[in-house]
This record gives structure tokens, C-alpha cells and sequence, in this order.
């Protein structure tokens, strides 16, 4: 086989024989025993009779067989697309133009089926015709429709190729989020062990970490509150972390205090990406800062109008099912708006997030913020209400550690925020929910709102 742009990682892998690669439960796969679980998907494969270049879906539980399998088909020029769990998957497999899907079961067993895709993606042949392995990650379509970002292996891992120290990470995003892949390709391509919990409740989680001696845990601020609130980390020692990185949604200040205050020995680095971007070089204004700056090893910013725009080497190729979102120079709209300090800029959320009232504008994540430090109030979710008078007023979903009247926790909450927000981001509608506030990848979900003419036709 003629040599591949990625037979670099590959051949470091080779270089770990007798490391542990992967620890699951009582399962401790090395480097060796990894690579040769490879070389049987490879042999698979062949068998299968795939052509070059096909797309095949990766389904079922079994993270530590999705690895090796992944490694082998983007090794190997095939593509691989990772499925989200649920029950969209089929719609996910024609979004790829996938020819086949690999269904991995809770033990040893494992399926193949063919698939008959339509015609392929211009992007998908472009990548077919340079003998390249690649990945389709999806989007959760929370906001719409799903898209399928096709990204060039090759290119996605290359800033891997700098050796660094070798660490004991959590996986913690699944292999259907690039932010699990990035955290797989990262610790694999160094030597390092990929660490795999059952579950991701809080105490699950330093469960692993107690018994697996974890080192790094990548998380989402949502989760690292939920650990904070659950009192999980006093429970299991863990002694062993030196490194707690967040990203994917803006980091509330009071969250970030407690958690240097509950981990004073641990490091904290946020981290950026984006589906579409891949994980980005960053670097903190300080260890305990919201500020970064974004950059760096073939990466690009520049603000437009106080949004974050990037141009990435490892951005995608494009997305299959949608129309490209670069514009003629290859910068990318995150959508992200920012302040600036410099060369460090602060998140302040999503532009589609942006909550107009009577013409007055704010950010979500800045009244979350402040009711996240009332005592009894455990999370907060803050969106836009329609109003037929100021086109918009705020509006907050709370969930409480122990119950509190409707009345009573509305009057405190307006009170609470008059102290310390102006008059027209205090929040008008208040709800107290049960339940979780984020998805499956633990990020914050908010309420989808009806527009104006919605609005008026529900209430006609």
C-alpha cells in the first residue's frame, strides 16, 4: 500500500507497544493489543469489499471497539461518520452518503450491512480522487436540520504531530462530538491512556478518575457545575487530575471560583472549537480567566462587528448537505460575539442567542451568571421571550436544590438581579423546571421561541 499523509500517527502508535492505551472497567488494552485490533478491522474490511474512499457509519455503545475501528478505516482512506445515539441514524447515514454501517454490540459481536447512497457529495469525490481517509461529524441539530461537516484526515490531525507529554485522560465527549475525537487523537497520538467511564453523572465520573488515576478531564462548564453542586468530588480522591479543561459555552464566573476553590492543586485552560473548525490553539489571559486568546499553528482570527471570525487549517472541507459556510478567503463566521482586550477576547455568546428588549440588547450567559450566585438555585437557562410591546423581555428557567414557592422565588430573583443588572435584563417570566438543562453532550439547551408572526397566529 502506497504511503498515506497519516501513516505518521499510525507508526507512533506502534512505538508504545507495552503502554495501557485504553482502560474500560477492568479492560486494559495496550498499544499492541490496540494496533493488532486494527490490522483485523483492516482485514475486515477488505472482506466487506468496500470500495475506496466509501463512508461508513460506526454505530452501537462499544467505545473501545468505535476507536479501533475509526483508526482503521481513516488509516486506511476509508471515511468514517461516527452516528449520534437516537433514532435518526438512518437519517444521519444518507446526510453522509454512507455505503455501509458497522453496528457494534455491548460485547465481542458486532454487524455489517450495505447501504445504497445516492450520488456522493462533490467534497466526498474531491476526496475520494486523493486517496485520503476523512471523518463526518454531525451537528445536533438543536437549532434545524443536522449537517454532516466532512473534514480531511490528514489535515485534522496534523497538529497532533508535535510530541508532547503523554497524560491519563477522561474521555468525556463521545466519539459523535469532534471535541471526543480531539481528546482521543490528542492522548493516542502522545503515547497517553484513554480513559472510558460507563457513565458521566458526577459521581460516575470521579469514580473513573479514583480508580484509573485520571490526569485530565476536558468537560463542559454545565457539567463541572453539576459536579460542583453534587458534592461528587468530596466523595472519591482525586488526587490524581492536574488538568480540568471547558469549552463548548461560556464559563459562568461563579463556577470558575468555586472550582479553583474546590480543585486548588488543578490547572484550568479553556479550550475553543467548533464543528466545523475542529479544537483550536488557545491560550488563557490568566489560569482563572475567561479571557483567551485563539490562534496560533496554522490558525487565524480576526473580529468583524464584535463576532469572532476564524481561518483554520484544520477547518473542514465543507459540509455535505448545506452550502459552504467560508466565505471567498476561507474565514469562517463562528457566530460568537466577543469583547476585546488586545490579543485575548471574552465570549459572550452565540449572536443568535442575543436577547432585544425595546431595542436594549444582552447576552444570555450574563444573566445566568448572576442568578447561578442565588443561594437554592442549583442551574439557570436565560432566552428571549416574545413580546408583543418590546419585541422581546427575559425570560429564566430555573432548577432549585430544595422546592421554594412560585411567588417567593420570582420576587427574589427580581430583586437579586435589580441589584446587579440594569432594569431591562432582569427577567420578566420566571419558571421552575425539574430536570436536566442541557443535552446529550451535556451543553445548555434553550427554549425554542415562537416568532412575532408565530406568535400572533397562536394567538388568534
Amino acid at each position: 500500500m502506497a504511503s498515506r499523509a497519516s501513516d505518521w500517527l499510525s507508526e507512533r502508535m506502534a512505538g508504545f507497544p507495552d503502554r495501557p492505551a485504553i482502560l474500560c472497567g477492568d479492560d486494559e488494552i495496550g498499544y499492541g493489543r490496540l494496533n493488532a485490533r486494527i490490522a483485523e478491522w483492516v482485514k475486515i474490511l477488505d472482506e466487506l469489499d468496500l470500495r475506496p474512499g466509501a463512508v461508513v457509519g460506526i454505530g452501537g455503545t462499544r467505545i473501545t471497539e468505535a476507536a479501533s475501528l475509526f483508526l482503521a478505516l481513516t488509516f486506511n482512506g476509508y471515511v468514517a461518520a461516527p452516528l449520534p445515539a437516537g433514532q435518526q441514524q438512518h437519517r444521519y447515514l444518507e446526510l453522509a452518503s454512507a455505503e455501509a454501517l458497522i453496528e457494534l454490540g455491548v460485547s465481542n459481536e458486532w454487524s455489517s450491512s450495505r447501504l445504497t447512497p445516492g450520488e456522493p457529495a462533490p467534497l466526498l469525490r474531491r476526496l475520494r480522487e486523493r486517496g485520503i481517509g476523512g471523518l463526518v461529524v454531525f451537528s445536533s441539530g438543536t437549532t434545524g436540520q443536522s449537517k454532516a461537516a466532512l473534514f480531511d484526515f490528514a489535515t485534522l490531525i496534523e497538529r497532533y504531530r508535535e510530541k508532547r507529554s503523554a497524560a491519563r485522560t477522561l474521555l468525556f465527549l463521545r466519539l459523535d462530538h469532534l471535541g471526543g475525537i480531539h481528546t482521543m487523537l490528542h492522548t493516542l497520538a502522545h503515547g497517553g491512556t484513554l480513559v472510558i467511564g460507563d457513565d458521566r453523572q458526577p459521581d460516575a465520573v470521579c469514580r473513573t478518575i479514583e480508580r484509573h488515576q485520571v490526569e485530565l478531564l476536558p468537560a463542559t462548564p454545565t457539567f463541572l457545575r453539576m459536579l460542583l453542586l453534587s458534592g461528587a468530588y468530596r466523595r472519591h480522591d482525586l488526587s490524581s487530575l492536574q488538568l480540568i479543561t471547558y469549552g463548548t459555552e461560556p464559563m459562568p464566573d461563579a463556577t470558575l471560583r468555586a472550582l479553583a476553590a474546590a480543585f486548588p492543586e488543578v490547572r484550568f485552560k479553556q479550550t475553543y472549537g467548533l464543528s466545523e473548525l475542529g479544537v483550536l490553539p488557545t491560550r488563557s489571559k490568566s489560569e482563572h480567566s475567561q479571557w483567551l486568546q485563539v490562534g496560533g499553528l496554522g490558525c487565524q482570527t480576526r473580529i468583524v462587528d464584535n463576532v469572532l471570525w476564524i481561518r483554520s487549517e484544520t477547518a473542514m472541507m465543507g459540509y455535505l448537505n448545506a452550502p459552504s459556510p467560508f466565505d471567498e478567503d476561507g474565514w469562517f463566521n463562528t457566530d460568537d460575539a466577543v469583547e476585546v482586550d488586545g490579543p485575548y477576547v471574552r465570549i459572550l455568546g452565540r449572536t443568535s442567542d442575543l436577547i432585544n428588549v425595546g431595542g436594549q440588547k444582552l447576552y444570555p450567559a450574563e444573566v445566568e451568571a448572576v442568578l447561578l450566585e442565588m443561594d437554592n438555585v442549583r442551574e439557570a437557562t436565560v432566552w428571549g421571550h416574545f413580546s408583543p410591546v418590546t419585541g422581546q423581555v427575559v425570560a429564566a428557567r430555573l432548577s432549585l436544590a430544595q422546592p421554594e414557592d412560585q411567588d417567593a422565588i420570582e420576587r427574589r430573583v427580581r430583586q437579586f438581579c435589580r441589584d446587579r443588572l440594569a432594569d431591562y435584563k432582569v427577567p420578566l417570566y420566571v419558571e421552575i423546571v425539574g430536570g436536566d438543562h442541557h443535552g446529550e453532550r451535556f451543553k445548555k439547551v434553550r427554549p425554542a421561541e415562537p416568532s412575532e408572526a408565530q406568535w400572533r397566529a397562536r394567538s388568534s
